[in-house]
């Protein structure tokens, strides 16, 4: 090996679980060996961390890797995670293509390049998920102001639209002592916010025999963090316990992300969910009784087999009703080897564009009701510490957007500010309470 460090670019598509393992990935390369450079350089090796949650996501994994190519033609590629595990060949098929890990062999990323040249034909490395009980611990450090925390892996529910079982294998977690080791070693660096990830946090324990309730009660007792906010969790983990936590505790941030997929009981049956739309209603309500400004978002899939004109009204309706600060609205798009692949009634490209925009712009309205509810309010705000166009931004407790003239004290700093205004892009004013 050359005294000259090669240049290494890691490049992430997908959730924050990918960003956090990708993070605990590149740190296994040893810094007097690689130079981790900005993902718009020239390098001598691409790792590219994937998402085949869509279609979409697909085709941005095969975009990237072509562009890398394109960029450095003599450098090593590497492509790891769900839609590496889900389609190896199709990503060795790739001109250039060098090295093809799944969800399990990405972590042993350097052990598996020999040498940093160029093959003549893509290596894959990928190992039968059904069975494996491996969990592969990852936070993310250096890349945010705020750390995402890995604390579970898989699923068991088998959604009739949904790859990840097949991507990410059944649902399993470390010991919660392990969880809380890992929350020690963030706070050690100084970093003061906490986001907890996995394909469905809210099973965590199941593996061990604990409670996510347990986890969180362990987490608040670490030093330094001071804001722990939850990712996405299933309306049918969400207990009167764990929405009381929230309310008793600070440290808790009062921001909930819950994939409803349907405000229509006929297709949440076909999409194979395992709640109906007034279990989600009775918890959006017992948050908002206990926590008026909490911050409460949904997952939406528009133009799922079967969902008729009637559907998506009954869906849109129902939305309207529903006191959300915003919607993430995915357009449905048929995965190899689930059961929505198979199901009649398929609905045009057409009907869904125009359905997922009436829901986008549902989606902003609500977004603007819920800021204007906020201002005048106190709220602490970690900003980040990036600036931009003299301004630097940070997120609310209840994840609302701030944005506040540069100044490099503020930056990765917790600060009390009283919301303003809301701007065009959509972010806050604020001033700085003294």
């Amino acid at each position: 090996m050359s005294e000259i460090r090669k240049k290494i670019v890691f490049h992430t598509l997908g959730c924050k679980l990918n960003f956090a393992e990708t993070s605990t990935i590149s740190r296994s390369f040893p810094e007097e060996m690689f130079e981790r450079v900005s993902v718009t350089e020239k390098a001598d090796i691409y790792v590219i961390n994937t998402c085949s949650v869509t279609d979409v996501a697909d085709k941005k994994c095969r975009q990237a890797v072509k562009k890398f190519i394109t960029r450095s033609p003599e450098a090593f590629i590497a492509v790891v995670g769900c839609y590496a595990q889900l389609k190896p060949q199709e990503i060795s098929s790739i001109p250039g293509v060098d090295l093809v890990l799944g969800t399990f062999e990405k972590f042993d990323l350097p052990g598996y390049i020999a040498s940093y040249k160029k093959n003549k034909s893509a290596e894959i490395h990928s190992a039968d998920l059904k069975t494996s009980v491996i969990f592969a611990p990852s936070y993310s450090i250096g890349d945010r102001t705020r750390s995402f925390l890995k604390i579970q892996d898989g699923c068991d529910y088998g959604c009739a639209y949904c790859t990840i079982p097949m991507a990410r294998g059944r649902s399993r977690n470390p010991g919660i002592n392990s969880i809380a080791d890992d929350a020690r070693k963030i706070a050690e660096k100084g970093i003061k916010e906490i986001v907890l990830t996995g394909v469905n946090i809210g099973d965590f324990g199941k593996s061990t025999g604990e409670s996510f309730v347990g986890l969180l009660r362990a987490i608040l007792k670490t030093e330094g963090i001071e804001r722990i906010r939850l990712s996405s969790i299933e309306p049918n983990l969400i207990g009167n316990e764990l929405i009381e936590m929230v309310a008793e505790n600070k440290k808790l941030l009062p921001h909930f992300h819950i994939p409803l997929q349907s405000g229509n009981n006929k297709i949440l049956g076909l999409m194979r969910r395992r709640y109906k739309i007034e279990q989600f209603a009775k918890i959006v309500e017992k948050i908002k009784n206990q926590i008026p400004l909490a911050g409460i978002g949904a997952d939406i899939i528009v133009g799922f087999p079967g969902e008729s004109d009637i559907d998506f009204e009954a869906t849109h309706k129902f939305l309207e009703d529903q006191p959300l600060s915003y919607l993430h609205v995915f357009t449905y798009s048929s995965r190899p080897g689930t059961v929505a692949e198979t199901l009649p009634d398929i609905v045009s490209h057409a009907v869904k564009e125009k359905r997922s925009k009436t829901l986008i712009d549902l989606s902003n309205l609500k977004h603007l009701n819920f800021c204007k509810i906020n201002i005048g309010q106190p709220a602490e705000v970690l900003f980040e510490t990036i600036k931009n166009e003299g301004m630097i931004t940070g997120f609310t407790e209840n994840y609302l957007r701030v944005e506040y003239p540069w100044q490099s004290k503020l930056a990765g700093a917790i600060v009390k500010v009283k919301l303003t205004g809301i701007k065009e892009s959509g972010r806050l004013s604020a001033d700085l309470i003294k």
